[in-house]
């Protein structure tokens, strides 16, 4: 039973972060919902007016509120003033513009959440044996503590980041607010993860102390009604 929980909650992490890395690569339900950032941009030469950021692109949003996003690259960084953005420094907040801190925190989340991913599927495949045999518990566990490590940094620095980025808008004046899905999508994946965690080491040890004790018992039973038979037998023998 252990076993089949700790699956049940890696298969549900592995969910959530798939969902969130597929968010704006295609402009179909629930992914033209899934972004990290939204502002306000009409006032930016070149942009939407309103811009929604995604692993994958900026993408504008229609007229029923969904995100409508144009061709999609891995890795899409967060660097409004830069040529892989808006390419202007005009109307962007000052505190994007000469750093490269924006960039290189934004780009490091996806290497990290592939990485998480990665270890979250093995973890999940060991997890059927994890319902069997207790190496399967303690492997599963040790690829989900893996994966939710990585998950974690991912996370921490999605969060940095995004956050940082709607503050500098919103004092600039252009309204901006957090993605709920992606954010809540990614924060429940680390509570499953170490959830799954738990449940695998559990019933690693959980397995170990119940054989080890029925062993015991079935050498024991043995000895002692191996001696109370021989006894018997010769009695017997004795006193025919």
């Amino acid at each position: 039973m252990l076993g089949f929980l700790g699956l049940f909650f890696t298969a549900g992490a592995l969910l959530l972060m798939f969902l969130t890395l597929l968010g704006g690569a295609r402009n179909s339900n629930p992914l033209n919902e899934i972004y990290f950032l939204q502002v306000n941009t009409g006032n930016i030469p070149g942009a939407p007016s309103v811009s929604r950021w995604t692993f994958w692109n900026i993408c504008a949003v229609g007229p029923n509120g969904k995100s409508d996003c144009g061709s999609s690259w891995p890795d899409f960084p967060f660097d409004p003033p830069s040529h892989r953005n808006f390419d202007t420094t005009t109307n962007i907040p000052a505190a994007f513009i000469g750093t490269n801190h924006y960039f290189l925190t934004s780009r490091f989340t996806f290497p990290f959440l592939i990485i998480a991913l990665f270890f979250g599927v093995v973890s999940l495949f060991t997890g059927f044996l994890a319902m069997c045999t207790r190496i399967g518990s303690y492997i599963s566990s040790l690829m989900a503590w893996i994966s939710l490590v990585f998950q974690i940094i991912t996370t921490c620095l999605m969060t940095a980041v995004f956050v940082q980025g709607r503050n500098k808008f919103n004092a600039n004046g252009q309204t901006a607010r957090l993605g709920a899905k992606s954010f809540g999508f990614m924060w429940t994946a680390v509570a499953c993860l170490l959830i799954a965690c738990i449940m695998y080491c559990l019933g690693g040890s959980v397995g170990g102390k119940e054989s080890g004790y029925s062993g015991r018992e079935h050498r024991r039973r043995g000895f002692f009604s191996s001696q109370r038979s021989n006894s018997v037998r010769s009695n017997k023998e004795a006193n025919p």
